[in-house]
């Protein structure tokens, strides 16, 4: 394994952070301008999604320049805090038992109705996380969601989902999921697709915009 897959794997910091360094292998251009810089992430991000389609903002021509710039000007330090949530999440397991992942924000299509995704189709496996549907506050419990899909190892709220995330939700401090709901199987994943419950934000792209 090269030095490189260690310091992934590994988490290891040096000079750069390791959220800054993910971001800039998604940004090819050496343009300066935030605009450009936005714009080449939001194609990097595309290509990590389960669908392109899944980032469309890079069609919206009323708010894409709105959008890209605020993103060139901002997105290396909001990759870096959920760099600190996915690391809270790490902490909670062994080192072997930590799945080896990656995690970007990225402002999700509304249509199809997530605030976040594990793509298990990449390595490592990716989070793309919308920070703009929910408040700053409530983006561990965003964070801890998708990491438990990836340390479930597979798609769906089933069983091991929710031992992965309440496993999660203690070592976080956030209350884990009722245990009667591993009661209710028929329920139990229409209940746990929506936990830990984060009030949504009237309008997501606000916070891409800058507001």
């Amino acid at each position: 394994m090269n030095d490189e897959a260690v310091e992934l794997l590994g988490r290891k910091r040096s000079g750069k952070s390791w959220a800054n360094t993910l971001t800039d292998r998604l940004i090819i251009t050496t343009s300066a301008n935030p605009f450009t810089r936005g714009l080449d992430y939001l194609y990097g991000v595309r290509g990590l999604a389960l669908e392109p389609e899944m980032v469309n903002v890079v069609h919206d021509l009323d708010r894409r320049v709105a959008i890209c710039t605020w993103i060139g000007e901002h997105i290396d330090a909001v990759n870096l805090q959920l760099e600190t949530c996915l690391q809270a999440c790490c902490d909670c397991f062994h080192l072997w038992e930590q799945p080896a992942i990656q995690i970007f924000a990225a402002p999700l299509a509304q249509g199809f109705g997530v605030d976040g995704i594990c793509n298990f189709q990449t390595h490592p496996i990716t989070l793309l996380v919308d920070v703009g549907r929910v408040q700053p506050q409530d983006w561990l419990a965003l964070v801890a969601h998708e990491y438990a899909h990836a340390h479930a190892g597979s798609p769906g709220h089933h069983s091991q989902f929710a031992r992965s995330l309440s496993h999660l939700c203690l070592g976080l401090g956030i209350a884990p999921p009722p245990e009667e709901w591993g009661m209710q199987p028929s329920s139990m994943a229409n209940r746990l697709r929506f936990y830990p419950y984060c009030p949504p934000t009237e309008d997501p792209l606000a916070f891409w915009c800058g507001g």
